[in-house]
């Protein structure tokens, strides 16, 4: 294979969608869709921050739309749907990233608490992707990315709800690759490490749980959420065009760790 037969990283005249898009890890994926050449519609339930995230967007020279979306809504998602439709004429790339999490022993865990939680990180990207995944498969081509986490594949004290929800999301990633690899549509999962954002500064610079979590990351430090784009990129890129069904860890190590002093 020569360079210029080479697959492109690079997203000019593809179109996302980028679900809980407008903090955090979604904010920096929506800019790193966006400087990788991609339109990008950043969606969340705060029509202020979709504002924000929009701004950022159109400030790179892309195209952007400001819609607010709920992932335990459907018809939200719908409208959504029809909105990016409507001003991008397609959406390529669908990412995941909308989540929430609560911490408590499991023997006490309000049951109403568990529900919501997988009700948004695991029904909630179902959801996502029989939405838009219908319209990719009409199309014939799709590029879907989810978002796990380490509690995918380790426990973390006292988080099972988000782990059992996060498990879920691989599961679930894996069926929908084996139901719509044939059908143009690639579904992967990026598996974020312990990144630093403003909701867990606190946690890590001052808790015997932050200082556990740095240990066990062999890197030494904790990730910068613009640290996650690369993966983003690539899987929704033609040089992933046949990957399908897989879980790319960004983590520093920590999956790989097991003495590190």
């Amino acid at each position: 294979m020569t360079s210029s037969s080479l697959p492109s990283l690079r997203l000019d005249g593809h179109s996302a969608v980028v679900l809980g898009g407008t903090s955090g890890i979604g904010r920096a994926l929506c800019l790193g869709l966006g400087r990788a050449g991609a339109d990008v519609a950043a969606a969340g339930r705060r029509a202020d921050l979709v504002e924000q995230a929009a701004d950022e967007i159109e400030r790179l020279g892309r195209r952007s739309l400001r819609v607010t979306a709920d992932v335990t809504d459907r018809g939200s998602l719908e409208r959504l749907l029809d909105a990016v439709v409507s001003v991008f004429g397609k959406v390529d790339i669908l990412i995941n990233c909308a989540g929430k999490i609560a911490r408590g022993p499991t023997i006490d865990f309000d049951e109403a608490v568990w529900t919501d939680i997988l009700d948004t990180n695991l029904t909630g990207t179902l959801r996502s992707c029989q939405v838009f995944g219908r319209h990719m498969i009409e199309r014939g081509y799709g590029r879907i990315v989810n978002v796990a986490s380490l509690t995918s594949s380790v426990a973390f004290h006292e988080v099972a709800a988000y782990g059992a929800s996060k498990a879920g999301v691989v599961a679930l990633t894996r069926s929908l690759a084996v139901e719509w690899g044939a059908r143009g549509v690639c579904i992967n999962a990026v598996a974020p490490g312990v990144f630093r954002t403003s909701l867990n500064e606190s946690l890590l610079n001052e808790t015997a749980r932050g200082r556990e979590l740095l240990m066990r990351t062999p890197a030494g430090r904790f990730g910068q959420v613009e640290e996650l784009v690369g993966a983003a990129v690539f899987l929704a890129s033609e040089a992933a065009s046949f990957v399908n069904g897989q879980v790319l860890v960004v983590d520093g190590g920590f999956l790989a760790s097991g003495v590190n002093r």
